[in-house]
């Protein structure tokens, strides 16, 4: 929750510690707030003129807690939040003024229970500013969701159901290490008990999941989304294998991580790009025909022949286009 600039901003924040922390010092206060003991004093000042009781202990084990039986609203915002709230549902391209939509519905009851002056900044940007759609972005069923990130924070094993691009389906039970959005999907990171090895498995293909029973120790000190990055293009059906005709760092710049690791040559004159994937033709015509570097297809069979194909698809438009110029001459 971002701190508003003005003092009354910051006296909400202060408002939010003292429930969060009942007994908090002023000199906790100044920390989180990044203000003087002075300043942090005069924010709780600020909210006891406005009538909300703050009761302090002196010494050294005292604070400040909020007065027995005070009953807050439920919801406190600076306009600068309210704004930022609408401003972050855009930004993950919901559509944030249909109601029909339950993020869009959600976000409407927020605005609508906060005072006139703080909504109406909000309401209308929620109203006149629109986010365009983005077409690779999948919201995944949120009971599924909920139930992987419940499994996450238990660290309990999960059995779930996959369902691949092709179509392949296979049930197993994983550890379940972290949630991760990128790019508008969502992916479950996990330790897959059938490969003995992470894999990054798309939340929105998960047919079922059901939490196991006993427990898991996730490995500590792991950055999730870089660990994310190095495994969505391991553990597909099809093998692949591409060598590109240039360095590594010039290649580097084209190869997105679903694609497989890139690794340089020996002379480090070329790269090689290895990986799996469950759709060749998908990895043949959007992938490698948008690079713009000479490759060679070393393997499996099932890329080369979708290359071959994407290649006799594009060849037999060039003859269309040809034979079509004969027939005008």
């Amino acid at each position: 929750m971002a701190i508003g600039s003005s003092p009354t901003g910051r006296a909400l924040r202060v408002l939010d510690l003292l429930q969060a922390q009942p007994g908090i010092t002023a000199a906790q206060l100044a920390a989180q707030l990044g203000v003087t003991d002075r300043a942090a004093r005069r924010y709780v000042a600020i909210l006891r003129e406005a009538d909300i009781p703050i009761e302090s202990t002196p010494g050294p084990y005292g604070g400040y807690r909020l007065g027995r039986g005070i009953r807050l609203p439920p919801l406190v915002f600076t306009a600068a939040e309210a704004l930022g709230l609408v401003m972050a549902v855009l930004d993950g391209s919901h559509a944030a003024a249909n109601a029909d939509d339950p993020v869009g519905a959600a976000l409407g009851k927020i605005i609508r229970a906060l005072p006139e002056n703080v909504s109406r900044p909000a309401a209308t940007m929620r109203q006149h500013a629109l986010a365009a759609p983005d077409r690779g972005a999948v919201r995944p069923a949120g009971e599924t969701t909920s139930t992987l990130v419940a499994a996450v924070a238990a660290q309990r094993p999960v059995s779930i159901i996959y369902r691949s691009e092709a179509g392949r389906q296979w049930a197993e039970e994983v550890d379940p290490w972290a949630v991760v959005v990128r790019h508008g999907r969502w992916y479950l990171l996990c330790h897959s008990h059938r490969a003995g090895a992470v894999r990054a498995y798309r939340i929105d293909r998960i047919q079922s999941a059901a939490a196991g029973s006993g427990q898991f120790r996730t490995p500590s000190d792991l950055d999730y989304a870089d660990l994310l990055e190095q495994h969505l293009g391991a553990g597909w059906e099809f093998e692949t294998k591409v060598v590109f005709d240039a360095p590594y760092e010039e290649t580097a710049r084209y190869v997105r991580p679903p694609m497989g690791r890139l690794t340089r040559t020996s002379n480090g004159e070329r790269c090689v790009l290895t990986g799996t994937t469950s759709n060749p033709a998908m990895y043949a015509g959007e992938w490698l025909a948008a690079i713009p570097i000479q490759f060679h297809v070393e393997g499996g069979p099932e890329l080369r022949a979708a290359v071959a194909a994407v290649t006799e698809r594009l060849t037999a438009a060039l003859r269309s286009a040809q034979t079509a110029g004969v027939r005008r001459g």
